[in-house]
């Protein structure tokens, strides 16, 4: 072998070895830089010496994954905090019906503790919701189901939504019994409203054409019903006036003009202004109150508080009933009562009947388009008190409210 074949053999070796030791130099440095990456994650070099553009690239790489980290982070929170806020249940189940997720609107609405772990079945415990669950997982199409539950006074409607990608279901639960409340109180207006223009409409259309055909001339008949119109006319005025009332102080029209009042001066002409009625409805009206402080408070909407409550005792009690007047203090506050020995209001009705339009019984006697209640109650949370009733069937009722003493 020549000299030149040994030359080319000694280059070759020592290229061979020149790039054996870069192999084993850039090793070297990509495990130590890949022990910095595992002890120190968050802060990666850089500038890492033979390694500056691979350094640089997943420094700029983890930068914008963290950017978008954050991002996630506080949309997350966000969706975490309006669904903690949301009045209306939210449960997420996977396919096999097991709850994973439950906001506290869920949790209050359908009366658990914890329902994470636990089945549909056992969280919603109503079948028609479960059969709308079911329903939606076999069709994977939504569902809607309402339910009304007596025992617990509520109306619930649950829309359960079909999860595409992960086979399991979104449920929204919407507590509904206002706006059912709502609804009641609209028929019940329609329904009163309608029957209260009825009748004197009706008895002023038989009057007139009565008189038009001839009973004017009669000097006994005449006068008569002429009267009889002017009673009807004072029914429509009262219930145009009560409608008024009640519109302008639901709107904050009424303007209360706060002056002291003695609770006794208020109690007497209260009784004086229904004394007359009382007496021809054969009822016994009497006050039992001493000297009190006195309250702050607009005497004539007050008056006007005691005056609906007394009309509504003499409307529900029989001849030969009492109804008391009175009223009780402590330092904060005088507490009103009207008592009567009346029919009494059922137990179901008791929680309505300061609702607008409401009345307790529409088959017992007198009339009425349930407005005084509302109104009362109106100007009671006017004067910052509160009003409630207490009462039996059969055992009569007893009205209070409590007013600020000065």
């Amino acid at each position: 072998m020549n000299s030149l074949a040994w030359m080319v053999i000694a280059v070759l070796f020592f290229v061979a070895a020149w790039f054996a030791w870069k192999y084993y130099d850039l090793r070297k440095k990509i495990g130590t830089y890949s022990e910095q990456v595992k002890r120190s994650p968050e802060n990666l070099p850089t500038d890492f010496s033979g390694l500056e553009n691979l350094s640089n690239t997943i420094a700029s790489l983890q930068s914008t994954f963290n950017l978008k980290l954050e991002t996630l982070n506080a949309e997350t929170s966000r969706l975490a905090a309006i669904l903690d806020q949301l009045t209306d249940g939210v449960l997420i189940a996977n396919s096999t019906g097991q709850v994973q997720f439950a906001n506290p609107a869920a949790k209050k609405l359908f009366d658990v503790d914890d329902p994470i772990g636990h089945s549909i079945a056992e969280v919603v415990r109503n079948h028609q919701f479960i059969e709308a669950w079911r329903k939606c997982q076999q069709t994977k199409e939504l569902q809607t189901e309402s339910v009304e539950l007596p025992a617990r006074r509520q109306f619930l409607q649950l829309i359960v939504i079909p999860d595409k990608h992960e086979s399991g279901s979104l449920l929204l639960a919407q507590d509904l019994t206002r706006v059912r409340r709502l609804e009641t109180v609209r028929r019940d207006f329609i329904s009163n409203v309608s029957h209260e223009l009825r009748t004197p409409l009706a008895s002023l259309k038989a009057l007139t054409e009565t008189l038009q055909n001839g009973a004017l001339s009669d000097p006994e008949a005449g006068p008569r019903f002429l009267g009889r119109i002017s009673i009807e006319v004072d029914a429509l005025t009262q219930m145009a006036q009560e409608l008024l009332d009640l519109s302008r102080i639901e709107s904050g029209q009424v303007e209360l003009i706060f002056a002291p009042v003695s609770p006794k001066q208020l109690l007497t002409s209260a009784m004086d202004r229904m004394k007359m009625q009382t007496e021809r409805a054969g009822l016994k009206l009497s006050i039992e109150c001493g000297d009190l402080p006195n309250i702050r408070a607009d005497k004539m909407r007050l008056e006007q508080v005691l005056v609906n409550l007394i009309h509504n005792a003499v409307k529900f009690t029989k001849p030969g009933g009492a109804i008391t007047l009175g009223a009780e203090s402590n330092s904060r506050y005088v507490r009103f009562a009207v008592r009567d020995t009346g029919a009494g209001i059922p137990s179901e009705s008791l929680v309505r009947i300061f609702e607008r339009f409401y009345r307790a019984d529409k088959s017992r006697a007198g009339s009425g388009t349930g407005l005084g209640l509302s109104i009362s109650k109106h100007i009671v949370e006017a004067h910052g008190g509160k009003i409630w009733a207490e009462s039996r069937e059969g055992q009569g009722s007893v009205f209070y409210f409590e007013i600020s003493v000065l």
